[in-house]
């Protein structure tokens, strides 16, 4: 069983530039905005600002235990907000009350599961992975494509984060939310 190791933490302006600026900026592009635009796309109206600075605080408390980036898990956001888990809207929370159930669970025995995984071909479990969020992948897109207006942004935003670009140390995730952000902003001032 895996056992949490408190970690004491140190301050440095190397640490918060070299860990703590990255960190956040890929958390908030890869996690935290898909989140809340996945709630929004499946009719949740959440306010950014309270949800983020719990999402925050919790970081700050996980942070000594190694986990510093806690964030809304943009993945598990899709899972739970669709009408998969349940057909009332009002009554898909306890989706995500389970998975962060499941989750704690699982992470008390990552060790492992970790070491059960290790021993698949690696091909098979991106593959498992893969099947596993068809069904968010297609009810996401969906979502994301509904809205004529904001349908151009969804698009690149997808293409420009497939297509697996790094500049600077910063993935697809983040320069597609960049790209299709900007593309939303032209059509703004353009039309």
């Amino acid at each position: 069983m895996t056992v949490p190791v408190f970690v004491m933490p140190e301050f440095s302006l190397a640490a918060v530039l070299g860990i703590g600026l990255p960190l956040y900026v890929v958390t908030m592009a890869t996690q935290n905005v898909p989140g809340l635009a996945v709630l929004r796309a499946h009719g949740y109206a959440p306010e950014p600002g309270p949800l983020l600075s719990v999402v925050g605080g919790f970081s700050v408390l996980s942070a000594p235990g190694g986990a510093p980036q806690t964030c809304l898990a943009a993945i598990t956001a899709a899972m739970c907000a669709d009408e998969d888990s349940h057909p009332d809207p009002a009554q898909r929370y306890w989706s995500a009350v389970m998975a962060g159930v499941f989750y704690c669970v699982l992470g008390v025995f990552a060790g492992v599961i970790t070491a059960f995984a290790g021993l698949a071909p690696p091909m098979v479990m991106a593959s498992v992975a893969g099947v596993a969020l068809l069904g968010v992948f297609a009810n996401s897109t969906a979502a994301a494509l509904e809205d004529a207006g904001y349908r151009e942004a969804a698009v690149i935003t997808f293409v420009v984060t497939a297509s697996g670009v790094t500049v600077f140390g910063l993935g697809g995730a983040v320069w597609g939310l960049l790209a299709g952000g900007l593309v939303q902003v032209v059509k703004w001032v353009k039309g």
